[in-house]
């Protein structure tokens, strides 16, 4: 017998200590080491969670709780799934006994006196109906993970494609880069003391980087002016949003449908004068509100090839000034608590 089915677990229940003695004496001659009993048919249910056996030998005649029972109470509680054979061993031999055993979630049945050929027949077949089973189902969780896996991967690649895009966007006017990693990590602190998530404010946290994807569309003689923007240069400024919002919509993809809604609409505003369709107050998306009070912090307290870097206290000032205007109140509230600890993290 080979290791598969010489650990193989067995339980044997039987009230009658000689009828267990004989299985026990059947079963280790072919070589099965893993074999425990109980007489008690109460103990059954910790036993098959605690052992967790292969195969389990019932008797149906037993006292206080017959094998029925104990069939019908292991049902109950999903014990028998994913398939774990049950072969019932009786002296009733009559066909209402065999209806009740099959009806119960038994798999074979066998007449007292046993057969010690046909037990040990039995019980091979149902090891090698389990250990099969066990085997297609490790099988399924491998090319599962898999699955997960690749998909997890093709995920992270797609992100990666387009973190370089934003990256090369964002060098054309942030020599240093980082501009969108702290748009990022300010907007997933905001999450977080607004209440949502762990997971929500994660997604924010990772989406939120994108918000100026769209900026590769935009010229360098617009993008890099250092001169007050002409009206007609900045309603080609403000395409970025929905140049931004096409590149990363996917369906498919959760974290980018919320990078999309965070391009398109983190320059709209509270009082509806933003863009690019104007909505106004709570039909601003969350995330995109979340965002625009992150992008403007840092916007300001960083230098741009148009203007200085302000200190913290005037940028506070100013989004105090925009709260209720330009920026939801609240989230500019929730700023504020996070602020400080923003400016002393290292970029």
């Amino acid at each position: 017998m080979d290791g598969t089915f010489r650990n193989a677990r067995i339980l044997i229940v039987d009230d009658e200590e000689a009828n267990v003695l004989v299985l026990r004496r059947i079963l280790e001659a072919e070589g099965y080491e893993n074999i425990r009993s109980t007489g008690d048919p109460c103990k059954v249910t910790s036993l098959t969670v605690d052992f967790d056996p292969d195969l389990i030998l019932m008797d149906i005649v037993m006292p206080v709780m017959d094998g029925h029972a104990v069939l019908s109470r292991l049902q109950e509680l999903d014990l028998l799934v994913p398939y774990r054979p049950v072969l019932v061993l009786t002296s009733d031999h009559s066909p209402q006994a065999q209806r009740d055993a099959w009806e119960g979630g038994a798999n074979d049945f066998l007449t007292k006196p046993l057969s010690p050929s046909v037990v040990r027949l039995r019980v091979r077949n149902l090891l090698e109906t389990r250990m099969l089973h066990r085997a297609l189902s490790d099988q399924n969780d491998h090319l599962e993970r898999r699955v997960e896996e690749r998909t997890a991967e093709l995920e992270e690649a797609r992100l990666q494609v387009l973190y370089r895009l934003a990256r090369a966007a964002e060098y054309r006017d942030d020599e240093t880069g980082k501009h969108t990693r702290r748009v990022g990590r300010s907007a997933g602190r905001i999450a977080s003391v607004l209440g949502m998530s762990p997971e929500e404010s994660r997604s924010i946290r990772m989406a939120a980087p994108l918000h100026d994807v769209g900026k590769i569309g935009i010229p360098d003689s617009i993008l890099l002016s250092s001169d007050a923007l002409t009206d007609e240069e900045f309603e080609i400024m403000k395409r970025h949003c929905v140049i931004g919002a096409e590149l990363l919509t996917s369906p498919d993809v959760a974290l980018l449908e919320l990078a999309a809604e965070i391009a398109l609409s983190h320059h709209e505003r509270w009082d509806a004068k933003g863009y690019p369709h104007g909505l106004g107050e709570t039909d601003v998306p969350l995330a995109g509100r979340i965002v625009a009070v992150a992008d403007t912090f840092d916007a300001l307290t960083h230098q741009r090839p148009y203007k200085r870097a302000w200190t913290t206290d005037e940028a506070m000032c100013e989004l105090r000034r925009l709260s209720g205007v330009a920026f939801d109140p609240e989230i500019v509230e929730a700023f504020e608590s996070v602020v400080f600890e923003e400016c002393a993290t290292p970029a």
